[in-house]
C-alpha cells in the first residue's frame, strides 16, 4: 500500500533501507509437470549441482528426496535469489529463516499523502500509528539457527551456499520426524507430520494446508530452470497417499475458521478490524455496508504490507488506523480476514474503488527485489482470489485484479501521492497461471491490441532507489516493461503529466511502465519496437519477435466520438448531480489532467453506471448508495486504470 513521490528515498512507496541485503488443492491451481522423469530418484541426464544437493542431503539425513524437493519447491520454487533473504528473512531453496539479520521493522500505511479512504466528502485520513517493537521473534522466523545447530554448518554457509542450505532443510525435517516419534522412513507418505511442523505454523489448520500443498507438488511433479540456471526435476507421484493422522501428534493449537469468508482449501483465521467510535465524533477503521446486495464488488486490489506480519496485524486492529479485507503470511500462506466482504475497507486511496473492491495485503516489500515472495503465499493468495472472483462474478483480468499501483487518483491533487505497490517484482504471470487464467495470446496476426507479457526471469530492466536515491537496485526479474517516446532507448522516457515530474528509472516512478497482463491498443511499429496509446501519447517498448515482451490480443476499445478533439478522463465513476437524493451532498465529477485525444484508442475493461456510496457517519441510518444514469467505461489509460463517460466515446472492436 505504498505510494510515489519525486524523491525515491522519501516516497510512500519506498521501503526503508534493510539491515542486510487436510484437503488437496483444486486442479485449476496445480502447475503442470514439465518433462518430469518417471522415476523416484527425480534425477536425469542433466543432473545439476542443486539436484545432486537434494540427493546428497536425502542420503545423509534419511529424508526422502521427493519430500525435500517438494518442500523446497513450495518455499522457493528451488531458486536461490543470490543468497538474498525473502520477505520474512528466509534464505536459499529451503527458505531457512534468520529474521534477526534480514528484517528491519517498517511501517508504511501512515506514510505519504495518499488518503486510504479516498473520500473527499470527509477530511483526509492520515494515521500515525507506529508498529511496536518486537520483543521476541517467533520460531518460524529463526529456523536457520536451529539448522546450524543440527548440521554443525556455519550460519553464513546456510544462508549463501545452496548445498549447505538443502542439508539444513533436510536436518530440520529429520529432527521434526524424530520429535514426532516417527521413523526416518523412505516412504514420502510417512512424512506428513514433519512437513506440517516444518512450515513453522503453530496451528493445525495452517500446518495442514501447508503439508497438503507439499503433497500436491508431489502428486503433480515439477520441473523448471532455477534463477541460477539449474534444471531441477521432481517426478510425479499421483497415487501417493500421505498419513494425515500424524498431524494429531504435532501438538499444535486449534484455530477456528468460523466467521471467515475463505475457500475450504486454505488456512484462514478471523482477526477482525474494529468498527468503533473514538475522539470527537470520529470512528474507524472501515465502513459498514451491504455488498453485494447494495452494490456490486468489481475489483480485487493486491497490496504488499511493507511490514512484518505481527506488526501489521496490530495496526489493522487499531480503530484509529486504516483497514483492508485480508492479510496473507509469507512463510506458510496463512490468511487472516479482517473486514467482511459486505463492508467497505479503507485501503486503496480511492473511495469509488474502495466501495467496489476487496483489498488483500501480502507480507512483502516493494523496493527490495530480492526480498522474494514464497510459493506458499502465491498459491494461498491465488486460491483466495479464485474463490472471491467466482463468488462475486469478478472477471479474471488485469482491469479487475488490480495492483494498488493500478488504482487511479480520484482527483488531480491526489495523483502524485497514490501508492505504487506491489511494484515491479510481483510476478503477475505466475500469479495468473495459479489462477488458472494464464496471460496468453488471444488474437491472430491481425490483432490490434497487445497484452504485456515479458519473460519474468529474463526481463531485468534497471530500477534505481531501492536502498539509496539514484543508485541501481539489485538485478532481478520483473513483470514490467519500460516505455520511451520513440523506438529506441536513446529517446526520453514517457512523461506522466499528472505526476508533474521528470520521469526516472526509480522503483516507485510509474510514469513510463506497463505491467504483465495489461492490454493496450497498438499505435505503430518499427523494427523490434511497438508503440501503444498510453497517457494520451505514443509510447514505445522493445518487443522483438524472437523474445517478445507482449502478445497479440483483440477486444473492445474506446475512441473519441466523431467531431470531438478530446475527451476528459476521470479517476472515479461518480453519478450526475441530478441522481443525488435529498440529504446526500453532490460529489463533484472532476476530470483529471489527462485527455483521450482524437485518433487514440484505449482498451475497455468494463462498462459501469455512475455510483457513489455515502457513508460518513458511524450510525448507518444515513448511508445510501447513489446510482446515476450516466454510464462510464473503465479503460487502461496508463499504468493505472481510469474512466471516461460513455456519452463522450465510441466503442469498437479491435482485432480478431
Amino acid at each position: 500500500m505504498r505510494g510515489s513521490s519525486t524523491d525515491p528515498t522519501r516516497s510512500p512507496g519506498h521501503r526503508r533501507t534493510r539491515r542486510s541485503a487436510g484437503a488437496l488443492a483444486t486442479a485449476a491451481l496445480l502447475l503442470p509437470l514439465l518433462g518430469a522423469a518417471p522415476s523416484e530418484s527425480s534425477t536425469d541426464s542433466s543432473d545439476t549441482t542443486l539436484q545432486r544437493a537434494f540427493a546428497s542431503a536425502s542420503a545423509q539425513y534419511h529424508v526422502p528426496q521427493t519430500v525435500l524437493l517438494a518442500v523446497s519447491y513450495l518455499q522457493s520454487r528451488w531458486d536461490t535469489h543470490g543468497g538474498a533473504p525473502s520477505v520474512t528473512g528466509g534464505y536459499g531453496p529451503m527458505h531457512l529463516t534468520d529474521a534477526r539479520t534480514a528484517l528491519a521493522a517498517t511501517e508504511h500505511l501512515s506514510e505519504g499523502t495518499e488518503d486510504a479512504r479516498g473520500d473527499s466528502a470527509r477530511p483526509a485520513l492520515h494515521p500515525t500509528t507506529q508498529i511496536p517493537a518486537e520483543s521476541q521473534l517467533p520460531a518460524r522466523l529463526k529456523t536457520l539457527a536451529k539448522a546450524a545447530e543440527l548440521t554443525g554448518l556455519p550460519a553464513t554457509d546456510l544462508r549463501t551456499d545452496e548445498t549447505a542450505n538443502v542439508a539444513g532443510g533436510a536436518a530440520l525435517l529429520a529432527d521434526a520426524q524424530k520429535n514426532l516419534g516417527e521413523s526416518l522412513s523412505q516412504d514420502p507418505a510417512d512424512w506428513y507430520g514433519a512437513i506440517a511442523r516444518f512450515s513453522g505454523a503453530d496451528d493445525t489448520a495452517t500446518a495442514a494446508s501447508y503439508a497438503n500443498d507439499v503433497y500436491d507438488v508431489i502428486h503433480t511433479g515439477e520441473a523448471r530452470t532455477t534463477d541460477a540456471g539449474q534444471q531441477v526435476t521432481l517426478a510425479a507421484r499421483p497415487d501417493l497417499a500421505p498419513d494425515t493422522a500424524q498431524l494429531k501428534q504435532a501438538g499444535l493449537r486449534t484455530v477456528s475458521a468460523d466467521g471467515t469468508e475463505c475457500p475450504k482449501k486454505v488456512s484462514c483465521e478471523w482477526i477482525p478490524a474494529p468498527y468503533s467510535e473514538f475522539g470527537d465524533n470520529d470512528y474507524g477503521n472501515h465502513d459498514l455496508g451491504d455488498r453485494p446486495a447494495s452494490q456490486s464488488i468489481k475489483y480485487i486490489v493486491i497490496h504488499d504490507t511493507e511490514g512484518q506480519w505481527d506488526g501489521v496485524l496490530n495496526l489493522v486492529q487499531d480503530p484509529t488506523y486504516v483497514s483492508w479485507n485480508y492479510t496473507i503470511r509469507s512463510t506458510d500462506g496463512l490468511i487472516a480476514q479482517h473486514v467482511k466482504a459486505k463492508d467497505v475497507a479503507w485501503h486503496a486511496g480511492n473511495w469509488y474503488i474502495n466501495a467496489k473492491s476487496i483489498g488483500i495485503e501480502h507480507e512483502g516489500f516493494l523496493a527490495a527485489p530480492d526480498a522474494w515472495y514464497t510459493e506458499a503465499m502465491y498459491r494461498s493468495s491465488a486460491r483466495l482470489v479464485s474463490y472471491l472472483t467466482k463468488k462475486y462474478g469478478i472477471p479474471l483480468d488485469r482491469q479487475h485484479i488490480l495492483g494498488h499501483d493500478n488504482v487511479p487518483g480520484p482527483t488531480t491533487s491526489t495523483v502524485p501521492g497514490m501508492h505504487t505497490d506491489p511494484g515491479p517484482y510481483w510476478d503477475w504471470a505466475h500469479y495468473f497461471d495459479l489462477l488458472g487464467h494464464p496471460v496468453k495470446q488471444t488474437a491472430r496476426k491481425s490483432g490490434g491490441l497487445v497484452t504485456i507479457r515479458p519473460d519474468y526471469a529474463g526481463n531485468q530492466p534497471v530500477y534505481t532507489g531501492c536502498v539509496t536515491a539514484g543508485q541501481p537496485c539489485a538485478v532481478h526479474g520483473s513483470s514490467e516493461v519500460r516505455l520511451y517516446s520513440g523506438p529506441g532507448e536513446t529517446y526520453p522516457l514517457i512523461k506522466d503529466i499528472g505526476l508533474g515530474t521528470t520521469p526516472t528509472t526509480g522503483v516507485n516512478d510509474l510514469s513510463s511502465r506497463v505491467s504483465t497482463g495489461q492490454q493496450y491498443a497498438v499505435a505503430d511499429r518499427s523494427g523490434d519496437w511497438t508503440a501503444i496509446w498510453y497517457l494520451g501519447q505514443e509510447a514505445w517498448f522493445k518487443n522483438p519477435k524472437k523474445h517478445p515482451t507482449a502478445v497479440k490480443a483483440a477486444g473492445l476499445v474506446v475512441t473519441p466520438k466523431e467531431g470531438v478533439d478530446s475527451v476528459p478522463v476521470y479517476g472515479r465513476a461518480y453519478p450526475e448531480a441530478s441522481a443525488y437524493p435529498t440529504g446526500v451532498p453532490v460529489q463533484t465529477v472532476s476530470p483529471l489532467p489527462y485527455k483521450l485525444l482524437t485518433g487514440q484508442k484505449y482498451v475497455v475493461g468494463d462498462q459501469v453506471p455512475g455510483e457513489y456510496y455515502y457513508a460518513v457517519t458511524f450510525t448507518t441510518d444515513s448511508h445510501k448508495v447513489v446510482v446515476g444514469k450516466d454510464l462510464y467505461y473503465e479503460i487502461q489509460y496508463g499504468h493505472r486504470v481510469e474512466f471516461v463517460r460513455a456519452a463522450d466515446v465510441t466503442v469498437e472492436r479491435s482485432g480478431r
